[in-house]
Formats: structure tokens, C-alpha cells, sequence
């Protein structure tokens, strides 16, 4: 049975300032000007690995990004939209409302959790246009409960 650890040794997964385990796997050699001005490779791609009780926490990037389900425990992701808090669970069983796939819309707060809390999840996320760290934002706890009051529990869950 493979394991988290297998996974973050055999695909050189590290450490990411959100929590959880990652590697780039593509970085298009095409440019293009971001939203912001700034010039941006079109695309990238990552693994990313969460495992047992490890959260990514609240963050927003500038660009949308898409998350493919690939094997273990289904993911919660969890956005913070419209004022209020949207669940969607990655996984494989769809009959079940689990997605193989979704879309988090660019400046939109986010995080994600294995869903029972034990065990992993590996999925991939891809970015267009490409991610740039200058372009990603770990939520800062106060500012983000004095903005959403009522999901202040969450929020101290994921800052």
C-alpha cells in the first residue's frame, strides 16, 4: 500500500508555505501579461500532497486555478465567497458528489483538508495564467475575521 511518505519521496515532493507538500511539474516557456500587468509564464502545473490533519491554509493567488483529484482520501476545498463558505470534496466517487475536478476562481480566498481528517490526499493544481509567489497571499486571521464575522471558527481553523 503506498503511503504519504512513499509519495513525497518518490515524486520529490517539499515542504509548501501553505501547508501540505509540493513540486512544479510545468512552467509553459509562452509569456503572457497577467491581470495585474505583470508578465507571466501561461501556465504551470504542481503534485500537491495533504496529509492526515495538514491544511493548506486560507490563501488567495491572482489567477485561476484548477485541482485534479488523483488517488488517497477525498479533499475538501473550502472558499470563502460571496460571504459565505463553499464546500467542494475532490475525490473519485461521484455519486457521491465527490468531483474529479474543479476550478478556484483567481483573488478568491481558499484552503483545503483531507476530508476525514486521516490518511492523504494527492492532487495536482494547475495555474493560468502561471503562478508566482509574488502573486500568492496567506490570509492574515484578524483582517479576515473582522471582514467575515461569521466564519470566524473556520477561519481560525485554516490561519
Amino acid at each position: 500500500m503506498t503511503t504519504a511518505q512513499d509519495l513525497i519521496q518518490q515524486l520529490h515532493l517539499q515542504p509548501h508555505p501553505e501547508g501540505g507538500f509540493y513540486r512544479e511539474t510545468y512552467r509553459a516557456g509562452l509569456q503572457t501579461t497577467a491581470e495585474s500587468g505583470a508578465r507571466r509564464n501561461a501556465s504551470t502545473a504542481i503534485y500537491y500532497l495533504l496529509e492526515n490533519d495538514n491544511r493548506s491554509h486560507f490563501h488567495r493567488i491572482q489567477s485561476d486555478e484548477l485541482w485534479f483529484f488523483h488517488q488517497g482520501q477525498p479533499l475538501e476545498l473550502l472558499l470563502l465567497q460571496d460571504g459565505g463558505l463553499t464546500t467542494i470534496t475532490l475525490g473519485q466517487d461521484v455519486a457521491q458528489g465527490e468531483l474529479p475536478q474543479a476550478v478556484v476562481p483567481a483573488h478568491t480566498w481558499f484552503g483545503a483538508r483531507v476530508k476525514a481528517g486521516t490518511g492523504f490526499s494527492l492532487v495536482s493544481c494547475t495555474v493560468a495564467p502561471g503562478f508566482d509567489f509574488a502573486d500568492f497571499e496567506l490570509a492574515d486571521r484578524a483582517r479576515l475575521t473582522a471582514e467575515l464575522p461569521a466564519l470566524a471558527a473556520v477561519i481560525a481553523q485554516f490561519t
